[in-house]
């Protein structure tokens, strides 16, 4: 899967001219905490976000006359405060990597820009929830099986041959590590999945469910304000 599939392509941006006071009036109307800059042939230069914005207009303390402040708010553009060390990403990249982009950086989200600089969409921590879901195949329905298994080559094709050999369709397929263990787990096209994980079981696997993992959380949900 790649950024330029999922990216959010219609999002508010401003230019270096546009003043701060109206910058932040789109904030508060589109419930935004950055907008992204783009110069007169859409390529990207910067971005603002609310801190920048409210520190720069003038504060409800201000020894301003009202027509002195009317004069500044006109004046300030958008350029004397903008930041230009932005976090871009090209369509082609794989959204895995992008999202360990933002993981590693503590990023809400990321610009998305063509070669030539234009900016043509946007992805979120919503856009990278939304992946997770779908890949893991949550929204198509079936059952779920996870099994604990080594990491060698071939496992995920013996257990994939097994489901098959039964007649089931697997509707996702993927591994995560715990500890030091790897799991690879199944969402399957079965209302009773019970079958398929006995099968998996008797060559060897083991099941792996809430209950192998219960005792890592019993404590804090068993004790009434720990956690």
């Amino acid at each position: 899967m790649y950024v330029g599939l999922k990216m959010i392509t219609k999002f508010v941006t401003i230019t270096p001219q546009t003043l701060v006071r109206d910058a932040d009036r789109l904030m508060e109307e589109q419930r935004l905490w950055m907008l992204l800059v783009i110069d007169a042939k859409g390529r990207l230069i910067g971005y603002v976000n609310k801190d920048d914005i409210r520190a720069a207009l003038p504060s409800q303390a201000t020894t301003l006359e009202r027509h002195e402040l009317n004069y500044l708010l006109s004046k300030l553009t958008v350029d004397r405060i903008m930041r230009e060390d932005v976090t871009m990403v090209s369509p082609e990249t794989e959204i895995e990597e992008a999202a360990e982009i933002m993981y590693r950086k503590n990023l809400a989200g990321l610009a998305v820009v063509c070669p030539d600089g234009r900016l043509v969409g946007f992805i979120n921590r919503s856009v990278m929830l939304d992946v997770l879901v779908e890949e893991m195949g949550l929204r198509q329905g079936g059952a779920r099986i996870a099994f604990e298994a080594e990491d060698r080559p071939g496992v995920m094709r013996e257990m994939s041959g097994i489901i098959s050999d039964m007649g089931v369709s697997i509707i996702a397929a993927s591994a995560f590590f715990h500890d030091g263990r790897r799991m690879l787990v199944f969402r399957l096209k079965t209302p009773d999945p019970g079958p398929v994980a006995a099968a998996i079981a008797e060559r060897g696997y083991a099941l792996v469910d809430a209950e192998t993992f219960r005792a890592k959380w019993a404590d804090v949900c068993c004790t009434p304000g720990k956690g």
